[in-house]
């Protein structure tokens, strides 16, 4: 297929590159990107016209009139040691100065927290004091040699992504500035703009909201050393204001404090289990978004346009993954994807229509810093990586279109560039139309990912993969995201409810006291009674680094029982350990030449009937555990590679009913997908080296000879 089901970034100044690359992509969109304008010609042309707004900014001479309306944050000082009674503490001393600015309204400083860190101990208001001259806190009575914090609400006075831009692209124009549609005032203003702004687009066909209000948090420093203090992709610390926790309290009859947001400076990131405050304020925020979002997108849809939500930015308060995401109306969704997690994670959002946008983006330097299209880039080469691992997730999920997002122009020096886009659009199109004939083959095993978030945090933890690559979980997500089995999300009230016998796997994965190994979760006996029962009865439990881990109780690992070892502490110094050798027959039946399991917890067995199939400086780091009907995995840590990525296979093909072996390439640097509906097999090299390999199908074993990062599809 050439034509259709691709969106091209246009740009007026170079129509005629536009035109002649929506030729040569198959592009049936032309869409507009942050700081570039279609012109006339181009949106004229014939083609479908996407065009982005981010709604919440682009309105500087109504915020500058309005700046009791900007977005806010709390912001935490880093904690200063008193070397006696009195300290004084500046309050913006670790914060860049263009980002925020101190809100020290009197509603806002009702807020305001200062605590002896020391003693986890709030400071009375009487014991301290504001000078807003300095932008100083200064404490008295206080104990010298502890340690003291101020918590306080700031605007943010410079839109994050635009920040962004300024620094990485170069953008010249005014700072952008957010306004918060929590304020009647600002819905009024927004509302008006909306509908003004559809009139004077009337070529429109689609409006991409990027994304609604509220950016994933990035808190910058006042240190290029450094600069980036935090960033959590879904947490909510951007969604409070003054308002907002006004609002709260009148709603669910309790405030919020500073520190619920601030948490000992450690602020609640997605990565740490949540608890029932941080649960009733993401549900609040959700409510609003909903609320206010819907009416502009039933906005849109009066002027007969559609609208998508870029699943990125300002994406905070949508929740895609909750069940009440279709309440906005949206006609689609769109995500930028790394990697094949991010596939999924578009593609099981309950949208009309799934596109996603490929990287590089067309920007002078990527999001690592790296040069892209500039000297010293390839964008080829970054495009074919891209490819290989959206590839394999792309061939298990449908995903409706493709598109880039950034500056044109700057493929005019890059042709080869150009070829590899024109030949991944047309494999695109192909695997689309595979995907709407029937669904693929799947072995018969039915997975499932155990942590807090459950199906809210579906295929993603809190980031890009490049911003969560210490966490075994990801790693866990990206190599299912292009295995033959079915996936779902789950939390441990699910388990609690009964859902276990839905599924032949169950994979938890994390380090121990995070969201994704579950923490304080695993203190339930009914949570692990439930689990351990399911095992017995013939389930397979898969746990990696530390799986239902806690301090408290006699084991760390809660389902020690079940996976034969538990973690090495202190406590363990001075007790015996059992000996083992290592299971070769097994180590050759789930380890492929080439895959690793490094140490990173490292445990002990626990009554010496683990099978160890691996070893690393006298610990074992890969186990089975036989339990009643049933069996239990330990790894010490998991990294997605083509090698790895087979060993978790093995793994779960081992765990089908009937130890079915087809629709596996025989080569692990090759993947394969097999669309019963069709009768066609779709085989993929994951390499930039000539690969062979063999399938066993039901129509016999099938061999290829695949070029380097082939995709060869073949009737059977």
């Amino acid at each position: 297929m050439k034509n259709g089901s691709f969106t091209l970034p246009g740009e007026a100044g170079f129509e005629k590159l536009t035109l002649e690359l929506a030729k040569r992509w198959g592009a049936d969109v032309i869409r507009d990107s942050d700081g570039t304008k279609l012109s006339d010609e181009i949106t004229n042309a014939g083609y479908g016209i996407y065009s982005t707004i981010c709604i919440i900014r682009e309105h500087n001479e109504w915020a500058k009139k309005n700046t009791d309306k900007l977005q806010q944050t709390f912001l935490c000082t880093e904690p200063v040691i008193a070397a006696d009674s009195t300290l004084e503490i500046s309050l913006m001393k670790d914060f860049f100065a263009e980002q925020f600015k101190i809100n020290d309204s009197e509603r806002a400083m009702k807020y305001w927290q200062v605590f002896d860190r020391t003693e986890d101990r709030e400071i009375g208001k009487d014991s301290w004091s504001y000078d807003a001259s300095k932008g100083t806190v200064t404490l008295k009575g206080i104990a010298p040699w502890h340690e003291y914090t101020v918590s306080f609400l700031a605007y943010r006075i410079w839109e994050e992504i635009s920040m962004y831009n300024h620094t990485t692209n170069n953008w010249t124009k005014e700072h952008l500035m957010q306004i918060d549609p929590i304020w009647p005032e600002t819905r009024e203003y927004l509302r008006n703009w909306m509908d003004t702004w559809c009139k004077e687009h009337p070529t429109t066909t689609v409006v991409r909201f990027t994304s609604m209000f509220y950016n994933f948090v990035w808190i910058w420093g006042s240190s290029e050393r450094n600069r980036h203090l935090f960033s959590d992709w879904a947490s909510y610390d951007f969604t409070v204001s003054d308002l907002a926790l006004d609002l709260f309290k009148e709603q669910f009859g309790y405030s919020m404090t500073a520190e619920d947001f601030i948490n000992k400076g450690k602020l609640h990131v997605t990565h740490t289990p949540g608890n029932k405050r941080k649960a009733d304020w993401m549900k609040f925020v959700n409510n609003n978004v909903i609320d206010f979002g819907r009416e502009l997108v039933d906005l849109v849809h009066s002027y007969g346009k559609k609208a998508y939500m870029f699943y990125d930015d300002s994406w905070v308060g949508t929740e895609p993954y909750s069940d009440r995401f279709t309440e906005f109306g949206f006609d689609g969704i769109i995500k930028c994807i790394f990697s094949g997690f991010e596939i999924r994670l578009c593609a099981g959002v309950k949208a009309e229509t799934h596109e996603i946008r490929l990287h590089p983006y067309l920007f002078p330097v990527g999001l690592g810093g790296l040069p892209t299209f500039a000297p010293g880039g390839d964008p080829a080469r970054d495009a074919r990586k891209y490819w290989i691992s959206a590839r394999r997730a792309l061939l298990r999920a449908k995903i409706d279109r493709l598109g880039l997002g950034g500056y044109l122009h700057l493929v005019q020096d890059y042709p080869d560039f150009v070829q590899c886009i024109e030949d991944i659009a047309d494999e695109f199109r192909t695997i689309k139309e595979l995907h709407e004939a029937g669904a693929p083959y799947v072995i018969k095993t039915k997975v499932a990912v155990l942590h807090y978030w459950g199906s809210l945090r579906s295929w993603t933890l809190s980031g890009h993969f490049h911003e969560t690559y210490m966490n075994d979980l990801i790693h866990v997500n990206e190599a299912l995201s292009g295995l033959p089995v079915d996936v779902s999300f789950i939390s441990f009230e699910d388990v609690k409810k009964g859902c276990l016998k839905d599924y032949d796997v169950v994979i938890n994965a994390g380090a121990m006291n995070s969201a994704w190994s579950g923490g304080s979760a695993w203190n339930d006996t009914d949570l692990v009674s439930r689990i351990t029962e399911w095992v017995y009865n013939g389930g397979t439990f898969i746990g990696v680094n530390e799986p239902s881990a806690t301090p408290e109780g006699q084991h760390v690992f809660k389902t020690a029982g079940l996976l034969g070892v538990d973690e090495d502490t202190i406590d363990e110094i001075c007790h015996g350990k059992w000996k083992f050798d290592i299971d070769k027959k097994g180590a050759e039946k789930y380890i492929p030449n080439g895959a690793f399991i490094k140490l990173r917890s490292k445990a002990h067995l626990t009554d010496g009937d683990a099978s160890v199939f691996a070893e690393e400086d006298g610990h074992p780091v890969f186990t089975e555990h036989r339990f009643g009907k049933g069996r239990a995995f330990w790894l010490s840590s998991f990294e997605t590679t083509p090698e790895n990525n087979r060993m978790l296979l093995n793994i779960l093909a081992d765990c089908q009913k009937d130890g079915s072996d087809r629709y596996i390439t025989d080569n692990l640097n090759t993947e394969c997908a097999f669309y019963p509906a069709g009768n066609v097999l779709v085989v993929i090299n994951n390499t930039e080296e000539e690969q062979t390999t063999a399938v066993k199908t039901d129509f016999g074993i099938r061999s290829f000879e695949l070029k380097p990062c082939e995709t060869r599809i073949v009737k059977l």
